[in-house]
């Protein structure tokens, strides 16, 4: 691509890689949370539960990992692309590959990300329900999203 940027699914080696993104952008974009899980932990949840349940796709610029996705029949279950990075249309192309894939997707985010919820507005996504977050680890009010191909 002429942009420099690749994109390939990735393999159980990148998954430190993977969880260094996630935790990189989490603490960034969400300060009030950081700090949740340690560094092993989110390498034990990108290596084991996403690895074996998910499709994990990684974007690169000159062999640097810069964004992740994880997705599965139906669900977006995590999106991350590095701070400096965003907005560069990342998110979108690795957005495109779970799209692709499936006809219906459904996916949490954080009422209080606002990045994010204008982000995923922006892709063609719907707010269809909120909640208190009292469901959700961090106890932190959520909002799902839903995007179905037009036929």
């Amino acid at each position: 691509m002429s942009d420099g940027l690749t994109c390939r699914q990735l393999a159980l080696a990148d998954m430190e890689a993977a969880s260094n993104v996630f935790r990189t952008t989490f603490h960034a974009r969400l300060p009030w949370l950081a700090g949740l899980h340690k560094p092993e932990e989110d390498r034990a949840f990108w290596s084991g539960y996403l690895f074996s349940n998910c499709a994990i796709w990684g974007a690169a610029r000159q062999g640097e990992l810069i964004g992740v996705i994880a997705f599965r029949k139906g669900r977006v279950d995590q999106l991350y692309i590095l701070p400096h990075m965003q907005g560069q249309g990342i998110g979108s192309r690795l957005l495109y590959l779970a799209k692709a894939s499936h006809a219906r997707l459904n996916l949490w985010t954080f009422q209080k990300n606002t990045g994010a919820r204008h982000f995923y507005e922006s892709q063609g996504f719907e707010a269809v329900r909120e909640t208190d977050g009292a469901d959700n680890e961090q106890y932190e009010p959520d909002i799902l999203y839903s995007w179905r191909r037009c036929a």
